[in-house]
């Protein structure tokens, strides 16, 4: 059993010319899981809290897509992920100004592999539809519809970070009527207090659809959010936590260590404020451990949210598929507790 809370599987032996093959070691007991080959990590699914969904314990974002990342390139990428395994994408309308949803919509339609996807996407930050109220809720779900070229939104999140000013009760109810259209199949929040949460499951006791996914910026260096109400909230709650920017925009990836690596650029800007100590020695017990495991610090820092008891599933941005890979790797990975408390004293 990993710390993700799903089965570990092993592969199937390969057939070699023992003659030519030196000999291998034995594999070191937390050593990972190796998802290699078509679809072998589709028999790893973990229960999405109360959605009735089953995912893969990684979702794909497509925060990259048709900003950083071309549409070609953006489908390589969804390509591997779904060759290694996974079956959760998440994306927003207001990545890219909705170019990441065409990208997604048109990958859907070219692989045909909509129903084999569980789909979450954020809405109430693109410009033509700003906020959560009625209306605009409405709109941007048309909208996001068209561009993904899809009838329904398996997951749709609510977002709440920059103060939206829309009634809970209204939004809720705008949900109900999505939700007994089709349009949409269950309800996550992103942006929301642990008191909207408490009066989130007051309302669906008067027949509103329930909060059962939280997506929350989490990971080894950024604690403090989710760490508290939050965390007890969701818990008590069973709601499914899918924590965003696992990897702290990239810096636990561990490719950018020194201010005169980084990019004069927004990521630049997101990437420098971890370039301290602090982040040195998370990163330095970072590759510690993936030294002794074979596995990049990437991996390591997504066992680590794997760990958590409270975390269902991160989502993970990409550039590349070798980055896909790369953190696909940690649903395999058990860390010990030792390594736990390396990486927590670490970030301390």
């Amino acid at each position: 059993m990993s710390g993700s809370g799903v089965e570990e599987t092993t592969p199937p032996p390969l057939r070699r010319n023992r003659a030519a093959q030196p000999s291998i070691p034995a594999a070191h007991p937390s050593a990972p899981v190796t998802l290699q080959g078509p679809g072998l990590g589709s028999h790893v699914r973990v229960a999405l809290g109360e959605t009735g969904f089953e995912v893969f314990p990684l979702f794909l974002g497509g925060g990259e897509f048709g900003w950083n990342v071309d549409a070609s390139a953006s489908h390589e990428i969804l390509d591997t992920y779904v060759d290694l395994g996974g079956n959760a994408i998440h994306t927003a309308d207001s990545y890219a100004a909705g170019r990441s949803e065409h990208i997604i919509g048109s990958w859907m339609k070219d692989r045909r592999t909509r129903d084999d996807i569980v789909l979450a996407v954020r809405v109430g930050r693109h410009p033509d539809n700003p906020g959560l109220g009625s209306v605009n809720l409405v709109r941007a779900v048309e909208a996001s519809l068209s561009r993904l070229g899809t009838d329904r939104i398996d997951i749709l999140s609510l977002d709440a970070v920059r103060g939206d000013t829309a009634v809970l009760e209204d939004t809720l109810a705008t949900c109900e009527w999505l939700v007994e259209s089709g349009k949409v199949r269950a309800i996550g929040a992103h942006g929301y207090t642990a008191s909207q949460l408490v009066e989130a499951r007051i309302l669906s006791s008067a027949g509103y659809p329930r909060v059962t996914v939280l997506d929350v910026p989490y990971n080894v260096l950024r604690r403090e959010e989710f760490d508290g109400d939050l965390r007890l909230i969701a818990s008590a709650q069973g709601i499914a936590v899918t924590p965003s920017h696992p990897l702290a925009h990239g810096f636990l990836a561990g490719e950018t260590r020194t201010r005169g690596q980084r990019a004069t650029s927004v990521r630049g800007s997101q990437l420098a404020a971890h370039l301290n100590r602090r982040g040195s020695r998370v990163l330095r017990a970072l590759d510690a451990i993936g030294d002794e495991l074979g596995i990049p610090d990437a991996a390591v820092a997504m066992a680590w949210l794997l760990a958590q008891k409270a975390v269902t599933a991160p989502i993970v941005n990409a550039f590349a598929p070798r980055h896909v890979v790369e953190c696909m790797r940690a649903v395999g990975v058990r860390l010990s507790r030792a390594q736990l408390s390396d990486i927590a004293r670490a970030a301390e």
